[in-house]
């Protein structure tokens, strides 16, 4: 499997340690963020990363230059000064050429600890241009923004609607199709993914394990003591 990391935000809940220090390297339990997140995705069967960077990325390739590295390889997607978003950055990896036909896709700033190969066999199953994870939040963690039924995502919206109890989880899968089209070269992959909701093209696929961030104070602080309560990862 291939998984792109999309790292190039600005991380501007965590100033002012973001203004030196990229989200992805924020040190949890002794090492940058960065570590844990790839150790979980080797552990799952991914053999390829594409890091999508901008803000500070040429920290996160220094890191990956000095420290062994826990999957097959890494390729890099450097988005410079202009940020694109995060559609945006995928089409960009498209115009690369670095996506294979089917990738995984997540934030750089998620740790989300879920099997991916089930994920990864709905989502060859749909035969669909894209999948979404979702989880039942009932307004737990942030606001819901998903109607999800029957393996697919009736309704994406991160301006909410009625009837919205799921969110999404952060981990996506993609063909290449939907930014081979693309319409701009800067665009949020909300919008994206909104669509293909309105299209029924969107799959879905529930998991029930929380998901842990550090892109604020209070996310890292939970997934240092979720990890206190782990053993690390070692592949």
């Amino acid at each position: 499997m291939q998984c792109v990391i999309l790292a190039g935000g600005l991380g501007t809940r965590m100033r002012p340690l973001t203004d030196t220090c990229p989200k992805t390297l924020l040190p949890v339990r002794g090492r940058p963020f960065a570590h844990h997140q790839l150790h979980w995705l080797a552990a799952q069967g991914v053999s390829e990363v594409v890091y999508c960077i901008g803000h500070r990325g040429d920290l996160i390739r220094r890191y990956w230059a000095m420290e062994p590295c826990p999957v097959r390889s890494i390729r890099w997607v450097d988005e410079g000064e202009r940020l694109r978003g995060t559609g945006g950055a995928l089409r960009l990896a498209f115009e690369h050429s670095v996506l294979d036909e089917s990738f995984l896709v997540i934030y750089g700033d998620s740790f989300l600890p879920v099997r991916f190969a089930p994920v990864w066999q709905a989502f060859e199953a749909s035969h669909l241009p894209a999948l979404m994870t979702v989880l039942r939040n009932e307004g737990r963690w942030d606001s819901s923004n998903v109607i999800y039924k029957d393996g697919r995502v009736v309704l994406y919206d991160k301006n909410q609607a009625p009837g919205m109890s799921y969110i999404d989880y952060g981990l996506l899968a993609f063909t290449r199709q939907p930014f081979a089209g693309a319409p701009s070269e800067v665009f949020d992959l909300a919008a994206l993914l909104h669509q293909l909701s309105l299209d029924s093209q969107l799959a879905g696929y529930e998991v029930t394990e929380r998901f842990y961030e550090v892109g604020s104070a209070a996310g890292l602080l939970e997934l240092d003591r979720y990890l206190a309560d782990h053993e690390p990862v070692r592949v």
